[in-house]
């Protein structure tokens, strides 16, 4: 385990046996909670990858083994703190904003996700899946599909996420070409 002031990063073995890897964990974690004070957090797992059921199992070991909130999983293998920071900022700001609402999960197929606030969604939007909020959208995952922010005619709104391949990109009714910058995608009109 290492970490840093925004997130945790979790160097895991992947030879031990799935129940093994949580109670091990576990332990570390209850042996290290005092350290974490409650913190709210962003989560890396190096080394493993897990169903969507497992993850879930294990960021629920860690938050109630050390009082850690996790506000989301980062899925790369090589992130910064500086990335760890801007993404637990944006989710910070949006699940703390009087209009801002978070869904964890990856929006798959045909699925819509429509929002009249603004929206984290801590997983991918891909192809095919459409995203429509009246404010900002924060991904921290990949988006493949269609994001739309600003719907409401806010033309201000920002559209930001991990990395962007989009299908199609809008603020209000302006189509856009993401900005990719590093390891980091935003889209907002000048």
């Amino acid at each position: 385990m290492k970490s840093s002031r925004y997130g945790i990063l979790i160097y895991l073995d992947d030879m031990l046996p799935y129940r093994d890897l949580l109670l091990a964990v576990r332990e570390k974690f209850e042996a290290s909670a005092h350290f974490f004070a409650h913190a709210e957090m962003t989560v890396e797992f190096i080394g493993r990858t897990f169903t969507e059921e497992e993850e879930r199992q294990m960021v629920e070991t860690i938050e109630d083994a050390s009082g850690v909130r996790i506000l989301c999983i980062i899925d790369k293998n090589d992130s910064t703190e500086k990335i760890h920071k801007r993404v637990l900022d944006e989710s910070r700001e949006a699940l703390h904003a009087k209009d801002g609402m978070f869904y964890k999960g990856t929006l798959r197929g045909k699925q819509i996700l429509e929002s009249e606030t603004s929206i984290v969604i801590i997983g991918d939007v891909e192809d095919g899946a459409t995203v429509v909020s009246k404010g900002n959208v924060v991904i921290t995952g990949t988006v493949y599909g269609t994001v739309i922010a600003g719907a409401g005619g806010n033309y201000e709104s920002i559209i930001a996420a991990l990395h962007m391949r989009p299908r199609k990109l809008k603020i209000g009714d302006v189509r856009l070409k993401p900005f990719i910058g590093g390891s980091y995608s935003w889209a907002r009109l000048l």
